[in-house]
């Protein structure tokens, strides 16, 4: 194998990893990071909790990385976790700390492997596919902003795609950290009422994100996000 092929395997390596190791966590683990395995374990859960604090916010947050960083399946539970077991406050913080330094590990080994070639090509491309690039590296705020906000875009695709058109990392970092907190929050009240949930012996209600109440100032926020491209969309048009 010669140098410049050895290199690319290197680089691209932590990507195989998380493909790997996603491909394994979703089949090995789809029955563990689940509601039922939340639900049957509780005791033993808030028990380590009460038994060893510091020690049980530290490992959630490192299982919660891990299953970002990894893709594997469970992200929604484990934020509904972080409300069960640390109440709104802290287990949001603790979510979106740990959603975001998955998220960023994802960022880095796409970035490294795949993305400044691709980020090469695209500035070196001409037509069409340069105009689009062009367009997120003009408005990399609002776009990274968006991506978060909006409930549809998928959090694996939003950790890639910065990547690839070679968005800075802190960039990247503060916009994720920020942009994930509105449903971070909603989904970790949740979980801190799922005591109730249980005695009831129901299931939470996943799409309270979507109940006008809260999607509306979501939405409201995605539209906060878009105005700076709109009105540069609107200057450019006018010549300003």
């Amino acid at each position: 194998m010669t140098g410049g092929a050895r290199g690319t395997w290197l680089r691209r390596l932590p990507l195989i990893v998380i493909a790997a190791v996603a491909v394994i966590g979703a089949i090995a683990l789809r029955d563990n990071l689940s509601f039922d395995a939340l639900r049957d374990n509780r005791a033993a859960l808030l028990a380590f909790r009460d038994s060893h604090y510091l020690l049980a916010a530290l490992g959630f947050i490192a299982v919660y990385i891990c299953i970002v960083a990894f893709s594997l399946p469970g992200a929604t539970v484990a934020t509904l976790t972080g409300g069960f077991l640390f109440g709104v406050f802290p287990g949001a913080l603790f979510n979106v700390m740990a959603a975001t330094t998955g998220a960023t590990l994802i960022f880095f080994a796409a970035r490294w492997g795949l993305g400044a070639r691709l980020g090469e090509r695209l500035e070196g491309s001409a037509g069409l596919v340069k105009r689009i690039k062009d367009g997120i590296d003009e408005n990399q705020w609002s776009m990274l902003f968006l991506i978060r906000l909006v409930p549809a875009v998928p959090f694996f695709i939003a950790n890639l795609v910065p990547a690839f058109v070679q968005v800075p990392a802190w960039r990247f970092a503060v916009s994720t950290f920020l942009g994930i907190i509105p449903g971070a929050v909603v989904y970790t009240s949740v979980g801190a009422g799922l005591g109730e949930v249980f005695a009831r012996g129901e299931s939470p209600d996943m799409g309270i994100l979507f109940e006008p109440h809260i999607l509306w100032p979501i939405l409201g926020l995605c539209a906060l996000a878009a105005l700076p491209i709109v009105l540069k969309a609107v200057r450019g048009r006018k010549g300003i």
